[in-house]
């Protein structure tokens, strides 16, 4: 056929992505006998040749050779005397079949015929896309950023199609450039205004699963699973991990020797902190192993209320709590228990508690969650720490302060 100005040697539709040979041809031949509907009425008596490996497209009208005189459809029928001017072979009642050239559809109808042509290959392009990124949704992708926004950066796949990491879904330490290679997980896949829009994530608690999956053989093959992950995305995360093989330690193992299997996984994450722990179902070693490296003296359990009461001796309680509160945190969120530390009262030091008729309950409470539950532990501190870890007035610290040394200057 000649060239149909819709496509060259059908190099556009080997350049498409997601859509197989069989689907193209499909696609095609339909909205070819669409045309041909609005052409001729009918398509039945038509046959529609596409071969994309050689890039022909040819269409065949078929139509009856009857007397002169008695062509009914012009469609579906020739007279004699008109087929045997172009073949004296034919004879009335053999079949003619005729090669319809592009030029017989009209400009109007080419014009409609490559619109029409066009608009179904995309909304089958998304329809691809959409199909088969859902069913990748929690697995991990590497893609190549292509545009940084405030909101969201933009990537490109191997096959460039366009996946969003929203603001949201970054881990607060990343810097990102165009042209870097990124990897995050797929966290999500939706339809908007009839677009596939693929959502990444790097702060997932899943995104930290996969990577241990590809770091760690033994999670991968199923001889350690990873019971339970809570993260604070680019500070600390926590990660409760259970062998089903007594000969196989699962911390040593995620770890790595000298750490080389942990250490990839925090690059990746922006050096966020890792803690592997050895999941247990006795609440009190858990909690006790969550809480490393501090050294637990006592717990005590309110398996009603899921509280626990945690007992330190006084150089360990800042160790318990960790920086910013984040390593008592996690262990809340991986235990499921609201966990409370206390310092072991030294027999010359006094619970804070004792001072709830000179010091407001709210301010004991602030500098219990502060790790101070005892007079010298707040003592121990400077002023300007108090006023900062209870979120006091310099005044107010100053006033507490007072009335502790107060105490101590009595017994005296």
């Amino acid at each position: 056929m000649e060239n149909l100005n819709l496509i060259s040697n059908f190099a556009e539709f080997k350049e498409l992505k997601n859509i197989d040979k069989a689907t193209m041809i499909g696609v095609l031949e339909d909205v070819f006998r669409h045309a041909l509907q609005k052409q001729f009425e009918s398509d039945e008596n038509f046959d529609v040749i596409i071969n994309p490996e050689k890039g022909d497209l040819e269409i065949w009208r078929n139509r009856e050779v009857v007397e002169d005189g008695a062509v009914e459809n012009p469609n579906t029928q020739i007279s004699v005397s008109e087929v045997k001017a172009i073949d004296d072979t034919y004879e009335v009642g053999d079949e003619y079949a005729d090669q319809i050239k592009m030029n017989q559809f009209g400009r109007r109808a080419v014009l409609s015929l490559r619109q029409n042509l066009a608009s179904r290959l995309l909304d089958l392009e998304k329809a691809n896309i959409y199909e088969k990124y859902s069913q990748k949704v929690g697995e991990i992708i590497t893609g190549e950023i292509y545009q940084v926004w405030k909101r969201e950066v933009l990537i490109l796949d191997d096959e460039d199609n366009e996946l969003v990491l929203p603001k949201s879904e970054q881990i607060p330490n990343d810097f990102y450039r165009k042209g870097d290679t990124i990897k995050a997980i797929i966290k999500s896949v939706e339809m908007v205004n009839n677009q596939p829009r693929i959502i990444l994530s790097r702060t997932a608690s899943q995104f930290l699963e996969r990577l241990f999956e590809q770091e760690v053989p033994e999670i991968y093959d199923g001889l350690i699973t990873i019971k339970k992950i809570v993260r604070i995305p680019g500070e600390r995360a926590k990660v409760a991990v259970e062998s089903y093989d007594e000969r196989i330690d699962p911390v040593g193992a995620c770890v790595g020797v000298k750490g080389s299997r942990i250490y990839s996984i925090v690059k990746e994450l922006r050096n966020e902190n890792i803690d592997v722990v050895n999941y247990t179902t006795n609440t009190k070693l858990l909690i006790q192993r969550s809480l490393n490296p501090a050294k637990i003296s006592t717990i005590t359990l309110d398996e009603e209320r899921k509280t626990a009461s945690v007992y330190l001796k006084p150089d360990q309680v800042s160790l318990a709590i960790g920086k910013g509160g984040l390593n008592i945190k996690l262990s809340k969120m991986l235990t499921d228990y609201d966990i409370d530390v206390y310092r072991e009262i030294e027999e010359e030091d006094v619970a804070l508690a004792e001072f709830s008729d000179e010091i407001e309950s709210w301010i004991i409470d602030a500098l219990k969650a502060a790790g101070c539950d005892t007079a010298k532990s707040v003592l121990e501190l400077p002023v300007e720490e108090i006023a900062s870890r209870a979120d006091l007035e310099l005044e107010q610290a100053e006033k507490v302060v007072e009335i502790l040394k107060a105490e101590f200057e009595e017994e005296e």
